[in-house]
């Protein structure tokens, strides 16, 4: 199997006001933000374009469910579908089906304490 995890695809959290929240952010340290929150753009060691959603949340999202945590962490994988997978022969308990979009696919996990995690195999390229 190829590598797992491979970077930080997203910070997710809720806060009261998402809108504020994205405001101060961008007021105080000059985050790019949009409706969604704000995009880091990096390149990693082989010179690839990739990408780190930084987003929050209204605090009654029910988005990070099962979870019951104030945050999500998204991460950068290869072969969802694979690694999926093998997770599942590994026990881990996987929330959900595979959501495909233009800019990637999606899958989600519990770790060990019940935290809803989001994989993600990005389509990089398509993002910008």
């Amino acid at each position: 199997m190829k590598k797992r995890v491979t970077g930080i695809g997203g910070i997710f959290f809720k806060t009261e006001d998402p809108e504020a929240s994205r405001d101060w952010y961008s007021k105080h340290l000059g985050f790019n933000t949009d409706n969604y929150g704000s995009t880091f753009w990096w390149k990693n060691k082989e010179d690839k374009e990739c990408s780190t959603q930084w987003s929050p949340f209204k605090n009654d999202t029910t988005y990070f469910e099962p979870s019951k945590k104030e945050f999500m962490f998204n991460y950068r994988v290869e072969n969802l579908v694979e690694l999926l997978e093998t997770l599942k022969n590994e026990g881990v308990t996987i929330v959900g089906k595979i959501e495909e979009y233009d800019y990637g696919k999606f899958g989600w996990i519990l770790d060990n304490e019940g935290n809803k995690i989001e994989l993600w195999e990005p389509k990089d390229q398509l993002l910008k």
